[in-house]
Parts: structure tokens; C-alpha cells; sequence
């Protein structure tokens, strides 16, 4: 008798000293930890990767594509970029923009393509305010004889450091800015800025011509500037 007493009150000691369930809030803390260490992981695995590839940042009006040097053509979200309003793709190595590129962008006011390998520009937005292409190695067969011509709009253009050799056709009355230095301009006509049949043309919003740097003497064509307020910035001699 004193045996089984004994024996049961050994199996009730061993029952008491038995090690509990985890509690809950033991569990989601470890669970917690778990997901902690596992995000982590990935965020730096992520980070490490965008560090090698181009970055691109963007919102509901802008976007930026940073320098890539493996990028040879444009890359474009083409569902949900119709809202934007700004677009840079300064300092890349992109040689060729086709022409539906832009054709959904009906918003865009400001497209930067400057210091890329283009040799010919595509067909652009028709409310651009602002286009720079700048440092390219853009000819004047790389420009289509209506490429400014709609674009009512446009009061800022940047084509220097190109490979133009003569100024583009149809450029819209609203430009205030035109800059055309260090290109390969040979030559101007009398309908390059005026209109050669009409004397009384004055070109009033036109702020800033610069055409320094190109092969050409501009004082021997001193009709191609009577309709404007102020000389082209170059040289006359």
C-alpha cells in the first residue's frame, strides 16, 4: 500500500513539474521575430540588386531614369504614365526612340533626352512646354520637317551640342528660347526665324537665340533676323 501511495505521488510531482504551453504572446513574438529577420533579408537583398541596375523613380507627373550604361533604348510603363507631366532621361545610352514611344503621353509638358546617342528624335507630345536634347548626335535628316510644326506650346528648346546642320523647320511661334550652339549650322534662310513675305512680321516672344559655336558668319544674312527684338547670340564675322 505504502508502494502505490508513493508511486502516485511521484506521477502527480512529475504532472506538476511538467513544462507548459507556450502562450500566445510567446508564439506571435516569435513569429514576429521570424517575419522581422525575413524582411530584412529581402530589403537588403533588394537594395544590393538596385544598386547594379538603373534606378527609376516615379509619380503621378514625373518620372527620372537615372544613368544606365547597358540602356540602349527607351524603356516606358505604357498603362498608367498618360498622367504624367515630366519626363528625364538625361545621361543614358539610348540610340533610338520610336514614334508611338509617346504617342499615349498626351499630358506630357516637359521631355528630356539629353546626353544620350540619339540620332533622330521621334514623334513628341503635342503640349510639350519644354524639350531638351541636348549633347546627342542628332543630324538635321534626324528631324522631320513637321517634328515642331503642332507643337503650340512649346516655348523652350534645347538642341545644342548636336550635329545639325541647319536650324529645324517650322519651329512654333510660341517658342521663347531656342539654343542651337556648338552644331555644324552652315547656313540660315530669310524664313529660318521672319517670314520672307511679310515685312511687317514681328517675332515678339522670342527671349534668346544662341547659335555660338556653328561654322557660320551671321552677318551675312541680315534679313533672316528683322523680325526679331534681339540678334541671335553668335558670330558676325
Amino acid at each position: 500500500m505504502k508502494i502505490l501511495q508513493s508511486t502516485l505521488l511521484l506521477l502527480l510531482f512529475v504532472s506538476l513539474i511538467k513544462p507548459a504551453p507556450p502562450t500566445q504572446q510567446n508564439t506571435d513574438n516569435f513569429e514576429e521575430i521570424l517575419f522581422t529577420r525575413d524582411y530584412e533579408d529581402q530589403y537588403l537583398d533588394g537594395k544590393n540588386i538596385k544598386k547594379k541596375e538603373s534606378m527609376m523613380t516615379s509619380d503621378e507627373k514625373s518620372l527620372q531614369l537615372q544613368k544606365d550604361e547597358s540602356s540602349t533604348s527607351l524603356p516606358l510603363k505604357k498603362e498608367n504614365d498618360a498622367n504624367l507631366r515630366r519626363l528625364d532621361f538625361t545621361g543614358n545610352l539610348i540610340e533610338d526612340i520610336e514614334d508611338t514611344t509617346f504617342s499615349k503621353l498626351s499630358l506630357l509638358e516637359e521631355l528630356t533626352l539629353a546626353e544620350n546617342q540619339l540620332l533622330k528624335l521621334p514623334v513628341l507630345p503635342p503640349k510639350l512646354t519644354l524639350f531638351n536634347a541636348k549633347y546627342n548626335k542628332i543630324k538635321s535628316r534626324g528631324i522631320k520637317a513637321n517634328t515642331f510644326k503642332k507643337l503650340s506650346n512649346l516655348s523652350f528648346l534645347y538642341l545644342d551640342h548636336n550635329a545639325l546642320e541647319s536650324v529645324p523647320l517650322n519651329l512654333p511661334e510660341s517658342l521663347r528660347v531656342i539654343h542651337l550652339q556648338f552644331n555644324n549650322i552652315t547656313s540660315i534662310t530669310d524664313d529660318t526665324f521672319c517670314k520672307a513675305n511679310d515685312t511687317h512680321y514681328i517675332r515678339n516672344r522670342i527671349e534668346e537665340i544662341r547659335l555660338e559655336g556653328n561654322p557660320i558668319a551671321l552677318g551675312k544674312h541680315p534679313n533672316s533676323f528683322i523680325c526679331l527684338k534681339r540678334l541671335p547670340i553668335g558670330s558676325y564675322f
